[in-house]
């Protein structure tokens, strides 16, 4: 039987300490929070290794140590609402959620909101609400928002998504610059986002941020 504990130790003292990401709450929430519930079945042996989870359809979980560096720097508070674009099956939402007030999950994909469903209710994340419809149209029903991340590769980001955030807020985005990505955190100042570079990351473009073709003759 595979001990899936010993894993989850073994992901935060070879992947994520080693990745400077020391704050005890996120170091916390990824002890807590058991990822292999939160991948395909047959997937699971996978589920610690230090790379993206396939989920299908061109969507993947993003690897532990994005995820928890993007964590880091985004710094989330106990009072915070944090907006979880292309949350998935849930796990990074169900991370995020043990540090911040409550998080809204948006996804639009069937199969992977029936699992997050699942996977969520499972773990009791009762702070979580999954809410399905367009990844690029963010979930402005539930905001303003405190932080918002997104869980994949962007290479247009969308008005209607950073207009979502609160003033003083924070925004996590993995921008495709060929190869490698480049994770940048935005501030929300004066009504504009400042960017700011994090780290290098990598994943497949989300539906709906992939980048505008010019229409030629």
């Amino acid at each position: 039987m595979t001990d899936f504990a010993a894993r989850r130790t073994m992901m935060v003292d070879n992947q994520i300490r080693p990745a400077d990401v020391t704050k005890f709450p996120i170091i916390e929430a990824m002890l807590a929070v058991p990822r292999e519930a939160f991948v395909p079945a047959d997937k699971r042996d996978a589920a610690y290794l230090g790379e993206n989870i396939d989920l299908g359809q061109g969507r993947v979980l993003l690897d532990p140590r994005t995820l928890a560096k993007m964590l880091d720097a985004l710094d989330i508070h106990a009072d915070e609402l944090v907006l979880d674009i292309g949350t998935g099956t849930g796990y990074s939402a169900a991370v995020a959620a043990r540090l911040a007030e409550a998080v809204i999950a948006l996804e639009e994909d069937e199969a992977l909101i029936s699992d997050g469903n699942a996977a969520l209710t499972s773990e009791g994340a009762d702070n979580v609400v999954l809410h399905e419809g367009p990844l690029s149209e963010g979930a402005a029903t539930h905001g303003p928002y405190d932080v918002i991340m997104i869980q994949g590769a962007v290479e247009h980001l969308p008005e209607g998504v950073t207009d979502q955030l609160k003033e003083g807020g924070r925004i996590a985005v993995l921008f495709a610059e060929g190869h490698l990505g480049v994770v940048r955190i935005g501030y929300r100042i004066d009504g504009r986002i400042n960017w700011r570079f994090a780290f290098n990351a990598g994943a497949p473009v989300l539906p709906g941020f992939e980048r505008h073709q010019a229409f030629t003759l």
